[in-house]
């Protein structure tokens, strides 16, 4: 499809998608306040944010490589999946009730209120540092896909594709912010799930396959094994599942992106109902994704295609699917896309300007805080652009991978910060020796893995990493820090 006349008809699918959502956040924003663009003001369908946040933990890059992963893996990628699970039924008992009881803008401003200011700025400034590197990590290789589907084929450059998907996005939250996105990743959900399905089922169709037959089919194949039994293996069952549980806790229990949305529900129980039911969606929809790319293998398998991994989904798709599906599967390819970066976009402009410059704190009249956001918003999207740019000029896989990982260890002094501000009552007044815990813990946590994939055969650290992270954030927070001191009665 990648030719010229299919690229005019993309920019025209991409043009109209983009008018619907400019339409959407002209309705939502109406009216908007710095309240309106932080948290919603506090007025969102528990509903709606429940089956928006499907689409925006599941990025573009998800889209193309959990399929892919069935290669490898099979279905093991569950064991993740029902850690998740768990880890996001703690955040709904846990942290939620917590985040509602402080009526928290910024879910970082507790850092502030049991440890001080440094604690506040360190722990905003690693989630910042972390979504940044993340998130323009995911949008340059789904950026990379459009681009070669869509500009190349007509001459556009790199730069002009990057460039125009970035002011869309701009455009459409710089107003609204929270309340428009919870409306447009609604949108985007229902049209990346309406992909995902109608892709499964022409998939089913061309392997002659119903639904009755499907269930057998997969279990008759080696695609359907779940459990990794190899204690030594960084896919061990148990390693996935609690370090499934401790993604979730830390990922999007610990992250403005993810809690900006679930704090703009109007109360506790309505949070807590869109946590449960986000949860079981997800679930649902990862197995459609691992079942997807159980018959992508079984078609390429059929058909002699030596495609494997991130390739073999939009490979099938681009060589053996009929124009009409390929559309869809290029709709939902940008649905996937947009979520994961209008959340972060708005959410490192949140928290930029709550915890690193402090607005709400200050004595600063609306219409100055809004002058502060909105040059926020306009310098975080300049940054999108140039990391991207960046990611360009590297052209390497294996080092964005890298960064993708450089990204997560980031989690590790955020999950130990609150965990030791939840789990004890000791007091830390040694500012430089927290700041020195945050970075030291993830680079021990650095060398450990380094120095353990020099021997293969031995035991290998996998995605119980962020525990291991946490836990020595943890440790070195407990070094520092002192009993509370003791309230001595009064003399009667």
């Amino acid at each position: 499809m990648a030719t010229e006349n299919a690229s005019y008809v993309l920019i025209g699918i991409i043009g109209t998608y983009f008018g619907l959502l400019l339409v959407l956040a002209w309705f939502t924003a109406r009216r908007a306040t710095n309240d309106t663009f932080f948290i919603g003001n506090r007025k969102s369908n528990w509903l709606l944010v429940a089956f928006g946040m499907v689409g925006t933990a599941l990025s573009g890059v998800t889209f193309i490589s959990v399929p892919g992963t069935v290669g490898s893996n099979g279905f093991g990628y569950l064991q993740v999946v029902i850690g998740n699970w768990i880890g996001f039924m703690l955040v709904a008992a846990i942290l939620l009730p917590l985040y509602y009881r402080l009526r928290l803008t910024s879910i970082y401003d507790y850092l502030d209120q049991r440890f001080g200011v440094t604690a506040h700025k360190t722990g905003a400034g690693f989630f910042i540092l972390s979504r940044t590197l993340g998130a323009t990590a995911r949008l340059y290789l789904v950026v990379n896909v459009l681009h070669l589907l869509v500009g190349q084929p007509i001459g556009i450059p790199f730069w002009l594709t990057t460039a125009v998907i970035l002011l869309m996005i701009w455009l459409y939250t710089f107003q609204g912010g929270v309340k428009t996105i919870v409306f447009t990743d609604t949108l985007q959900t229902a049209c990346m799930l309406g992909g995902l399905l109608i892709c499964v089922f022409f998939l089913m169709d061309l392997l002659k396959l119903d639904l009755s037959s499907l269930a057998s089919t997969l279990v008759a194949t080696d695609a359907t094994r779940v459990w990794n039994t190899d204690p030594a293996s960084a896919g061990f069952w148990l390693k996935q599942i609690v370090g499934g549980a401790f993604i979730a806790i830390a990922m999007t229990g610990l992250d403005q992106e993810m809690m900006q949305k679930n704090i703009s529900v109007p109360n506790l129980r309505d949070s807590q109902k869109n946590m449960v039911l986000f949860s079981l969606v997800l679930v649902l929809v990862n197995l459609l994704f691992l079942i997807l790319g159980a018959l992508l293998y079984l078609f390429a398998q059929a058909k002699g295609i030596s495609a494997t991994g991130d390739q073999i989904f939009p490979t099938v798709v681009m060589q053996y699917f009929p124009q009409w599906v390929q559309i869809i599967f290029f709709i939902a390819l940008i649905s996937a896309l947009f979520p994961s970066a209008d959340g972060a976009l708005t959410a490192l402009t949140s928290s930029f300007c709550i915890d690193i410059l402090g607005i709400r704190k200050q004595d600063l009249s609306e219409g100055h805080q809004t002058k502060i956001r909105h040059t926020t918003h306009v310098i975080f999207a300049l940054m999108f652009f140039v990391i991207v740019m960046i990611f360009k000029w590297i052209d390497d896989r294996s080092i964005i991978d890298t960064i993708l990982k450089i990204a997560g260890y980031t989690y590790g002094p955020l999950l130990g910060l609150f965990a030791f501000g939840m789990l004890t009552k000791r007091t830390i007044n040694n500012n430089v020796g927290l700041v020195g815990a945050a970075f030291v813990a993830p680079l021990i946590c650095w060398i450990l893995q380094r120095e353990l994939a020099k021997n293969p055969g031995g035991y290998q650290i996998g995605i119980e990493l962020l525990l291991i992270n946490g836990a020595l954030t943890f440790v070195l927070l407990w070094m520092i820090s002192q009993r509370p001191p003791r309230l001595v009665a009064p003399l009667r």
